[in-house]
């Protein structure tokens, strides 16, 4: 760890989503029957602001309230698979479960249950330490008690002068604490209330308005109130309009932005972007996880991947529906590192296709004693893991052709990369595709273990 993680402190809870279809009508009621097929979780609320972070963060952490119960302890568990650090403060209650039946794509019923709020207990050391670390807080305020809780509060008044803080709060939530850097209501949040009239209400640097598709307005003290558009490139995509996660979309990528020395407006441009590119590509749906248990079996749960050329896996799976992920590289001995990026863009969508190099291709860019497991076998163990819909081996050094043809809804590559790296980005952005970097797992590299075991 560095020492100065990005922190998140927020509510948290669980979200299901049961995927089916809907072709009849019950003979009970005039209501259409979901025939549920797969069923999938995914950290919501300030989790899945953690989540979205972690994906190009190597350190974020969680400042959330968790119940020790059933649903608790799953959503802990896909908060670490996700790389999210947390630091749990005591809760009351019991952990808050969302679950929305969907139709191809299509939310029909949402189900609540849970009551949990964060507990009034004294603030843990461990928590104030953090937050005194950061570089940067994002606090994602779903309005059950931890943006409330007074030890927070205090500490993020005393530190907020010194790092950015942006504030994404809620109806029935606290409001911001003075001298935030950005806070971030939408607009059904400003209750027709100016950027400018909340900025000098809440005492903040800066206010953003988030108006869906039509951008954002911000307003700071020195530049006035500027409105922010969506760029045109930025609604490519998938075409669905699900919204949900998309406040915490912009208010992560906002965060990140002022973190890394962006001023008040461009990192608002930013986060435009970057939540306009989420609700193109499917919105929170994507960063669910296949339920490991509940008797719904799909793609994600079968035991072996397809293994064979571009154009029928490509056919096979998009004729599934949902997002397609794609990834590469020549997993040349898997390992920890492998395992857990293939489960992490596995998230992303409804199905994973890797693309591994052949042995010529190998040989091509790793020299003439690689591999050491020839492309069929490293095809046949990547098949067999739960994560992996499709494998296909390529021969070209580079998967640019293989990428033109797949069209992926998001290209996945370890956070050793940056996109001036992988010339196949602009393939992929050129037909409306996200490129996701995901954080390695440091001390895993198949070089060094080949060379370990040949020393």
């Amino acid at each position: 760890m560095n020492g100065e993680p990005l922190v998140i402190v927020g509510d948290c809870m669980l979200d299901v989503d049961v995927e089916g279809t809907a072709t009849r009508l019950s003979p009970e009621a005039p209501v259409p029957v979901v025939d549920a097929q797969r069923v999938w979780h995914r950290p919501g609320g300030a989790g899945l602001a953690a989540v979205l972070a972690a994906r190009g963060e190597s350190d974020v952490v969680l400042v959330t309230a968790l119940a020790d119960d059933e649903d608790g302890r799953r959503l802990a568990e896909l908060l670490d698979r996700a790389g999210v650090r947390v630091e749990p403060l005591a809760m009351s209650g019991s952990t808050v479960c969302k679950t929305r039946i969907r139709a191809v794509g299509q939310s029909m019923l949402r189900l609540d249950h849970g009551d949990g709020t964060a507990s009034d207990d004294a603030l843990p050391a461990s928590v104030v330490r953090i937050l005194r670390q950061a570089r940067a807080v994002c606090v994602a305020d779903y309005g059950r008690g931890v943006a409330a809780h007074a030890g927070i509060r205090e500490v993020l008044s005393a530190i907020a002068q010194r790092i950015p803080i942006v504030w994404d709060p809620h109806p029935r939530g606290a409001p911001p604490v003075p001298g935030c850097q950005l806070v971030t209501p939408n607009e059904a949040e400003a209750q027709g209330h100016s950027a400018e009239m909340m900025r000098r209400r809440w005492q903040a640097r800066a206010v953003c308005v988030t108006l869906g598709s039509r951008g954002a307005m911000v307003a700071t003290g020195a530049d006035g109130t500027v409105q922010v558009a969506v760029p045109g490139a930025a609604m490519a995509g998938s075409g669905r309009t699900d919204t949900c996660g998309a406040g915490d979309r912009f208010a992560v990528a906002a965060t990140l932005a002022l973190a890394q020395g962006h001023s008040v407006v461009p990192a608002v441009t930013a986060a435009v972007e970057a939540a306009s590119r989420f609700v193109a590509a499917g919105g929170a749906v994507g960063v669910s996880s296949p339920a490991e248990s509940g008797g719904y079996r799909g793609a994600a749960s079968e035991a072996t991947a397809i293994i064979g050329d571009l154009i029928e896996v490509r056919d096979r799976l998009r004729s599934r529906g949902g997002r397609l992920v794609a990834t590469g590289g020549c997993f040349d001995l898997l390992h920890t590192g492998h395992v857990r990026l293939l489960h992490q863009a596995r998230q992303l969508g409804d199905a994973l296709v890797v693309l591994v190099n052949s042995d010529s291709s190998v040989r091509a860019l790793k020299g003439p004693d690689r591999p050491v497991m020839a492309d069929v076998d490293r095809a046949r163990v990547l098949a067999a893991l739960a994560c992996v819909d499709a494998v296909v081996i390529f021969d070209e050094t580079s998967p640019e052709d293989q990428l033109e043809r797949l069209r992926p809804d998001v290209w996945v590559k370890g956070g050793d990369y940056t996109e001036a790296d992988l010339p196949e980005a602009a393939v992929v952005r050129r037909h409306g595709g996200e490129v996701v970097l995901l954080p390695t797992v440091a001390g895993y590299s198949s070089s060094n273990l080949i060379a370990a075991m040949r020393s």
